[in-house]
């Protein structure tokens, strides 16, 4: 049943289910025909008491409120902590671990049925732990990241006509009724309907698959989806129909679920860990047969069931232990930190991956407006009318004749996509307008505003969007135009655009009346010569034209897609616009350049313009050399090798140049085979793959790899317009602009700058390099834990001992040097020291020299110990050898010993009973009982023996009520306080002494190692049984604590053995630049000339 709307109603009237007959998905025959019997969007608009011409009134904006809610849209659904706990549970490892420790639970139950439970349940627990702690590590990980976009979407901004004037609000603010101004780039931030006479492109193939850009109009296609992109518009206006969970994004956006995608770094790790793990199954496999044998070897065959379980749970943990799972998790929880941090500065990382990348860029392609310079424009000289007026002579107009202002000033109000708004979000006024769109528009907004124009009365008079049409900048033309029918029945043409460009096209030029006169070639040489003064003055400058027809019937019949804006205009004006650098600039380039970046300036302003900046900046060396666009498309790929390394600023430069300087650089998007070479070119005439292959830019894949042996550049690409989106997808790391960037730009990049400064790029390859290294840091740490832990269990087990480190305590270690190792040492934040070296190559080796220096040496001098402790650790404590008991009870009474034989007797003639053991150790343990001492005189004979000399005495006699394990307790914790002073060293991947510079800053380490020697002595003091764990003594706690600290003085000493990073692991942009002219095999004559001629300058 179809909903219609009665005339009166209003939008207090208005229903949810009327609206959404309007807006049925994959309808959208149906949905117009739905309007129309409506009277199209103007009656919809005046049922609902909307006026279109003045947006909602604040009233009205809150009714709608109240009725239709807010636009926000529901969160995609997030895996709850216990399908997280599940999926950690269903580990392969953990799994078995469960098997093992259920199958010791049953044969200790049945053995020993009052502590036969212990073990067992103690490895549950430690199951249970380490479980819940990954689970809980990837639940906050969805937390962390909902978060940033959280954050992110609380700065964005959509345009609304409300009370008269465009306001700038948060998309979320957007009510049912509200008029949405769009522009090229924007997102669609809600259902609307178009309801002026405006014709754009929209791309939804977000939303429904469709790949190709659609035209909208009002007369047609008038349905906006929220969530799609405007590819194409001038400015286009359109009426809120849905909005949050009502709108076609927000009744899907629930049910979208995004799969994570590992990092590259992530890939690398985890193929590490697969190879450490079969090293770990190698040592697993022979420690379990060590463990066997010793069943045999040691014990007589005795409780063989039991011992075979034992030793395949020691078998499991070491695999456990061996499979460093806290190599991803570092991973993670470095790029969560980081992430969090760099939206602390500026940068929004979209893709986790470009944070990584992004700290060994070597190259960054930067745009000039609003990344090198501040993007506030101010029109400070120009050449009008034949006349060359200063900022002070044209600032009121007052020199200028009326015509010429007039023509100006109207060109100016018209062709433009740029508005000023006066108010911010809350409604308060600003301090001064805010221009949103094109700032140069905005410089000549203020300009005419200065001469007394108001740019929306001139529109309002002189545009009828029925008839008339803005077309937006066209980087194919270098300008914009627009196209007004005047009064009279006749036609003016304005446009403007890049100074060469429009210049070229010019004719006629207006005199100092404002009336058209030829353009002589002296003319043309004069204005040429002030362009060229302005632009070594780092001035952007602008031509304004026009072309008049008689009438409109003499406008081509294909005006509306295609503008008659190239041949016979007459020149207007030149103007000269200043774009201040950013107080940042200087530095973030000499940083960058230090850190072996280099950065090139990507521009569309003449060479001369961007020459001067570039050298303002530091871009531009004397080394250097700048290229206009046309020409560098122009070069074969030999051609540009000679000079690419040279080439420092490109001008005149189009999207289309950017895209092919990125892909030459570091060879993503060349054609690898003669299928992809054929279909990039297949709209060129005359090109064939057998003759072009390597005569048209980008290249093919074989040659461009002859030429690069070590491979590509690293390539971070600025972008901030919709049509710089190949660029950004094509580099290594897009990084777009979050106040001037379009939705498009920002949706192909991976990380985008919400301050729009360069600084903050700086401080994304910061960041970068400090992930990479603490990475790298962990690695080091647990690397020499693994190494440590496998030898020890392994060489103990072979020597006949039971494990020096049991199955609990090596879950235990697992822990520490996963969870607790990945989060201290995952967090450091980058020091200005990362920026003091080259990046590295993309096959660097994970693990550098001096890192194997610091690995071989912690782990040798711990395992020493540790074989020390575990030999001869017991006499040197003076403790009891392994496991033994601390206290004995008697359980049997009816026995006799021989005291002088030692042999079991009957009454007669023993003298040494059950009840001995209280006469000589009541209360005591193993150390009374193999004490040696008088037991009396037989047949003259004076025994002098212990009671472990009477056979069998202990297992006929005695039960162990408390078992002895200071010897292992020992061992165990000096290896823990070794990694928790290993973790201070693992700090510094390189030469520095100072292992404890930056700690104070660093709260997450300090915590990690407080809670972790918290953690050790409450698990030594009451462990007990469960973790076959002894309470020690002050001394033993300071000795043990004294000799992990001894790794502190290993970490100082090994610094001093004099290796180096190897120089080949790092990226040398010079000999990178040898292979790449050796591989163009230009001689230096011919790139000498190459770099004088008309190409380069």
């Amino acid at each position: 049943m179809r909903t219609t709307l009665s005339p009166m109603q209003t939008i207090e009237e208005l229903t949810q289910a009327t609206l959404d007959s309007l807006n049925v998905d994959q309808a959208k025959d149906e949905n117009k025909s739905n309007l129309d019997r409506l009277g199209g969007v103007e009656n919809l608009a005046i049922s609902m008491g909307i006026d279109l011409r003045s947006g909602l009134t604040d009233n009205q904006v809150t009714t709608a409120r109240e009725k239709f809610g807010t636009n926000q849209f529901p969160d995609s659904p997030m895996d709850s902590f216990f399908t997280l706990l599940f999926n950690a549970l269903s580990d392969t490892t953990l799994l078995i671990l469960i098997a093992a420790a259920t199958v010791s639970l049953i044969i200790g139950i049945i053995q020993e049925p009052t502590e036969g439970w212990i073990e067992g349940v103690a490895i549950f627990i430690a199951v249970f732990l380490v479980s819940n702690i990954s689970a809980f590590n990837d639940y906050s990980k969805q937390l962390q990241f909902r978060a940033l976009e959280a954050s992110s979407q609380k700065d964005e901004r959509a345009s609304v006509l409300r009370n008269h004037e465009i306001q700038r609000i948060n998309p979320i603010d957007i009510v049912v009724g509200d008029i949405i101004i769009l522009q090229a780039g924007d997102m669609i931030p809600a259902d609307a309907i178009i309801c002026d006479d405006s014709t754009v492109l929209a791309n939804e193939s977000s939303l429904t698959g469709e790949p190709d850009d659609l035209k909208k109009s009002k007369d047609k296609d008038c349905f906006l989806l929220s969530s799609c992109l405007i590819t194409e518009a001038e400015e286009c206006r359109a009426l809120v129909i849905g909005i949050g969970t009502h709108s076609r994004w927000g009744k899907i956006k629930t049910s979208l679920v995004t799969e994570a995608v590992n990092t590259p770094l992530q890939d690398k790790l985890e193929d590490m860990t697969k190879t450490i793990g079969y090293i770990g199954m190698v040592a697993a496999f022979g420690t379990f047969a060590a463990l066997v044998i010793s069943i045999w070897a040691r014990h007589g065959g005795k409780d063989v069931a039991q011992g075979i379980v034992n030793a395949f749970i020691v078998a499991v943990t070491i695999v456990v232990v061996a499979i460093p799972e806290g190599l991803p998790l570092a991973v993670v929880i470095s790029l969560a930190y980081s992430t969090k941090k760099m939206y602390q500065d500026q940068c929004f990382i979209r893709v986790l991956a470009a944070c990584e990348t992004m700290g060994n860029a070597t190259n960054i392609c930067s745009d000039k407006t609003g990344t090198l310079t501040e993007n506030k424009m101010t029109v400070v000289e120009g050449l009008f009318a034949d006349t060359v007026y200063t900022q002070e002579e044209f600032e009121d107009g007052s020199a200028m004749a009326r015509e010429v202002k007039v023509l100006i000033a109207e060109q100016v109000a018209v062709n433009r996509t740029a508005y000023f708004v006066h108010t911010d979000q809350d409604g308060k006024p600003l301090p001064k307008p805010q221009c949103i769109g094109n700032k140069t528009e905005g410089a000549l907004m203020t300009m005419i505003q200065q001469w007394g124009f108001n740019h929306d009365e001139v529109k309002n008079k002189v545009y009828d969007q029925k008839k008339d049409k803005v077309f937006a900048f066209n980087s194919g033309k270098k300008r914009s135009t627009a196209v007004l029918h005047n009064a009279n029945g006749s036609v003016r043409i304005y446009c403007k655009g890049a100074s060469e460009w429009v210049l070229k096209d010019c004719t006629m030029m207006m005199d100092t009346k404002g009336n058209p006169a030829p353009l002589s070639d002296m003319k043309r040489n004069v204005i040429e010569k002030h362009i060229e003064a302005m632009a070594s003055r780092a001035l952007r400058t602008l031509v304004l034209a026009h072309k008049d027809y008689s009438k409109a019937s003499e406008l081509p019949a294909n005006w509306m897609e295609n503008p008659p804006d190239n041949t016979n205009l007459i020149f207007d004006c030149v103007v000269g616009i200043i774009d201040p650098l950013r107080s940042d600039v200087i530095d973030a380039v000499r940083t960058a350049q230090s850190a072996g970046v280099v950065v090139r300036m990507v521009t569309g302003d003449n060479i001369a313009t961007a020459s001067a900046i570039a050298r303002q900046c530091g871009i531009l060396t004397s080394n250097g050399t700048a290229i206009e666009g046309p020409n560098f498309r122009k070069m074969t790929p030999r051609e540009l090798d000679a000079i690419l390394p040279r080439i420092q600023v490109m001008a005149r430069s189009s999207p289309d140049d950017k895209y092919l300087l990125v892909t030459r650089l570091n060879g993503h998007g060349i054609p690898a085979t003669k299928e992809e070479w054929v279909e990039k070119f297949k709209d060129r005439e005359g090109v064939t793959f057998e003759n072009d292959r390597d005569k048209l830019l980008p290249g093919f894949r074989d040659e461009w790899e002859a030429s690069r042996p070590e491979g590509g550049d690293v390539v971070g690409v600025t972008g901030d317009g919709t049509n710089d989106a190949p660029a950004l997808k094509a580099a290594d790391v897009g990084l777009s602009m979050g106040i001037t960037g379009t939705k498009v730009a920002q949706g192909a990049s991976d990380i985008v700058i919400l301050d729009d400064k360069f600084s903050s790029i700086i401080r994304a390859i910061s960041w970068g390099r400090a992930v990479f290294d603490n990475i790298r840091k962990f690695l080091q740490f647990q690397l020499t834990v693994n190494l440590v832990a496998l030898l020890i269990v392994f060489i103990g087990s072979v020597a006949g001992f039971d494990p020096p480190l049991n199955s609990i305590q090596l879950l235990w270690v697992n822990l520490v040097m996963d969870t607790m190792g990945a989060l201290a040492l995952g967090t450091e934040a980058p020091t200005p020291e990362l920026l003091q070296r080259k990046p590295y190559k993309r096959q660097a080796s994970l693990i550098s020299r001096p890192m194997w220096r610091n690995i071989i040496c912690q782990a040798t001098f711990q395992l020493v110990l540790l074989l020390v402790l575990l030999f001869d650790g017991a006499h040197l404590f003076g403790v009891e050898e392994g496991i033994s008991c601390l206290k004995y009870s008697v359980q049997s009474n009816d026995l006799y010993w021989n005291a002088v034989t030692g042999a079991k007797t009957d009454s007669a003639s023993g003298t040494i009973t059950c009840k001995s053991f209280n006469t000589y150790c009541k209360g005591e343990g193993y150390s009374c009982l193999k004490t040696s001492r008088y037991l009396g005189t037989y047949n003259g004979v004076e025994a002098h023996k212990a009671l472990t000399d009477m056979t069998d005495f202990a297992d006929k006699c005695l039960t162990c009520t408390t078992k002895d394990y200071t010897h292992g307790t020992i061992i165990f914790n000096t290896f823990i306080f070794c990694q928790v002073f290993n973790e201070y060293t693992a700090r510094k991947l390189g030469d520095d002494m100072n292992m404890f510079s930056g700690i104070a800053g660093n709260y997450i380490f300090l915590f990690v190692s407080i809670f972790t020697v918290f953690s050790q002595v409450f698990l030594v003091e009451v462990g007990g049984d469960a973790l076959q764990t002894t309470p020690l003594t002050l001394i033993q706690w300071l000795i043990t604590i004294g000799l992990g600290a001894g790794g502190l003085i290993v970490g100082a000493l090994m610094r001093l053995i004099p290796i180096k990073d190897d120089p080949n692991s790092f990226f040398d942009h010079k000999q990178h630049s040898n292979y790449v002219v050796a591989g163009a095999a230009k001689s230096d004559d011919e790139v000498a000339a190459l770099l004088h001629n008309d190409k380069v300058v």
